[in-house]
């Protein structure tokens, strides 16, 4: 199945280089893969993987080890802002 995976801001280096530019990779998984799955080759640190959502919708820490996603989703991923 093909997903699209989202990353943004600081987490976009986490992306292969040539995806960085726009944010996005497509990616192709094995059914029945779940968001824990997809995050873990990319090598973020947990700490920073702060707001998932896949198709807009919120997916809570608790949640995400055993959330399958299907074809067509969009996951997308922002780390923790600060600002003031």
């Amino acid at each position: 199945m093909r997903i699209t995976f989202k990353l943004y801001a600081s987490l976009t280096d986490y992306l292969p280089a040539q995806a960085r530019s726009s944010n996005r990779i497509e990616l192709d998984l094995p059914e029945g893969a779940t968001i824990a799955q997809v995050i873990e080759p990319f090598g973020m640190p947990a700490k920073l993987v702060h707001l998932v959502l896949v198709n807009g919708v919120y997916v809570a820490p608790e949640d995400r080890l055993g959330r399958v996603l299907v074809a067509g989703d969009v996951l997308a991923i922002w780390p923790p802002v600060a600002g003031g």
